[in-house]
């Protein structure tokens, strides 16, 4: 394909390059949210039917890691945002920098997930021949039980994908932003990159609360 600079040939400008970028994420992300929504719909349904062991089931994951990893997601989206910024005021070192920032706090959430999931690996509460949540707990507890870890395990392991996947993105961005490759003039990449990945942490502020402090108390 017939390339000049950044713009490539079917489009007449930058400006038209951009808009049609952006409004082609614009569109993945609103299938995403479709995508996310069924699974908090069935998170909701299911919680709403079966409330007592829902809530027994949600008290067992650890608040603590939970919150831990709310406030690193937030920074992640600061850093995130002062990488655009950056970007489109011609700060290519700080671009750099924020972008590795982001990078370090996605990489920290993960890391903490997997020690929560490496927690309900050893309290056998992964679904499977070999979940047990109480003893001496009912069978109709423990199968509850169980459909509240499939959707925990479900939607916060198809948020981590995300987040892999927003890693591996960043990766790519912190490669060509030490090239010089983002100008005020081209940073469509970054802006992108960026919408992903608030899209990924605004998720995540759904699931803290529905997964971690619905009746705590």
């Amino acid at each position: 394909m017939h390339r000049t600079g950044e713009l490539y040939g079917q489009y007449k400008t930058l400006e038209q390059q951009t808009e049609t970028a952006t409004l082609g994420m614009w569109v993945f992300l609103s299938t995403e949210v479709l995508f996310f929504g069924g699974l908090f719909m069935a998170y909701t349904v299911n919680r709403a039917s079966h409330a007592d062991v829902f809530a027994a089931a949600s008290k067992s994951i650890d608040l603590k890691l939970g919150t831990i990893n709310t406030i690193v997601l937030i920074a992640s989206s600061l850093t995130m945002a002062m990488s655009v910024w950056a970007s489109q005021v011609g700060k290519k070192r700080l671009t750099t920098l924020f972008l590795v920032a982001t990078l370090i706090l996605g990489s920290v959430f993960l890391g903490i997930k997997g020690i929560e999931y490496y927690q309900k690996f050893v309290e056998h509460h992964v679904p499977g021949p070999g979940f047990s949540f109480e003893p001496g707990a009912s069978v109709e507890t423990n199968a509850h039980a169980q459909l509240f870890f499939s959707l925990y395990f479900g939607m916060t392991g198809l948020h981590a994908l995300h987040m892999v996947v927003g890693v591996g993105l960043l990766l790519w961005l912190i490669r060509e932003s030490i090239k010089g490759r983002y100008t005020p003039l081209y940073n469509t990449p970054v802006e992108n990159v960026g919408l992903y990945w608030h899209f990924v942490d605004i998720v995540w502020i759904f699931l803290f609360p529905l997964l971690y402090l619905i009746d705590r108390h």
